[in-house]
């Protein structure tokens, strides 16, 4: 999930842009991008739980592997904690889904406003620097949203490395690791790995802004003088963009991945930072294991896009607020 891996707003924020002398509606976006994270999120989290898993996983010393595949990882994760364990570490994910969602939109549609040029236009430079600014801001919420996920979606995989050697590993929820890092570390305790969060974010929002903006141009218009792109095109413009800014950031996601995994299997490596994880990954696992988890993501990426153009189009805030869509 990147990784929950980026998130549904991209597709709502980077509509066709209003000319300075007009003001956002942000209220309904903010709502809008929060519905549509929290569908989204409940819709596809047992891959983002693949993905995590699969991207912590580290070969052994023989070359053995608990999972051999993402449908390998699927069907093993379901037939040892059954439906529910696939959820694992969703409550802290929806709970937190709406103000990264706030975040994110808000910085957004504030840097597109203020770098627009007094005719109405917005470069393509200035497009790639609102979007990294507001992947930026997101990391404030996502990284300790991001942290405590990964624990519990890895639990399992843990465990079942544990059992395997004879051992057990005691459950933790989210509140009481989230305390105990608290605790332990202060508030910096949950933002561990923001430096590996921050680099995935806003590169993320650096590629997928512009390119959806590119291929969201080259459809028809709706005929209702709005001059937005037909549904379907900003829904197809909006996979695409968003699958491929997610497999393009998928090294990072998987450095971030790794940095915060708190608990680790027997016989796994511990990294010290992003540089120390990336020649370790490299020396040991060679470059294709940057792109563990990369088709899941895509996949966890592209529904999440989807989800968010439906909501943005059924207009649900403006229903709920008692105003006009536009």
């Amino acid at each position: 999930m990147a990784a929950i891996q980026q998130q549904p707003d991209e597709l709502i924020a980077n509509q066709p842009l209003q000319s300075p002398q007009q003001k956002f509606a942000l209220l309904p976006k903010i709502i809008n991008g929060g519905i549509a994270g929290i569908i989204g999120v409940t819709c596809v989290f047992p891959l983002d739980l693949v993905k995590t898993r699969l991207q912590n996983q580290q070969i052994g010393p023989n070359g053995e592997r608990m999972y051999t595949s993402m449908f390998d990882c699927f069907r093993k994760t379901y037939s040892a904690e059954g439906y529910f364990g696939m959820y694992r570490g969703s409550a802290v994910n929806i709970l937190l889904i709406t103000p990264e969602k706030a975040i994110k939109l808000t910085a957004n549609d504030y840097f597109r406003h203020k770098l627009t040029t007094k005719d109405g236009k917005l470069p393509m430079s200035c497009q790639m620097l609102a979007g990294g600014l507001a992947g930026a801001f997101q990391i404030i919420v996502t990284t300790p949203m991001e942290l405590l996920k990964i624990q519990m979606q890895d639990a399992g995989r843990v465990a079942a490395a544990a059992k395997l050697a004879g051992k057990t590993v005691e459950k933790v929820s989210a509140t009481q690791l989230a305390t105990q890092l608290i605790k332990e570390k202060g508030i910096v305790g949950l933002y561990k790995g923001i430096g590996a969060t921050g680099l995935r974010d806003v590169t993320f929002s650096v590629i997928y802004f512009p390119l959806f903006a590119t291929l969201n141009d080259l459809g028809p218009r709706r005929n209702d003088g709005s001059g937005e792109a037909v549904f379907w095109c900003s829904f197809l413009a909006g996979l695409a963009a968003g699958s491929t800014a997610a497999l393009a950031v998928n090294p990072f996601d998987v450095v971030k991945t790794r940095l915060q995994a708190l608990k680790k299997a027997d016989g796994e490596k511990e990294f010290k930072g992003i540089s120390d994880c990336i020649s370790k990954t490299l020396k040991h696992e060679g470059p294709t294991a940057f792109f563990k988890g990369g088709l899941c993501r895509m996949i966890v990426i592209a529904p999440l896009f989807g989800i968010a153009q439906t909501v943005y189009y059924l207009g649900v805030a403006e229903g709920l607020l008692g105003v006009q869509k536009k």
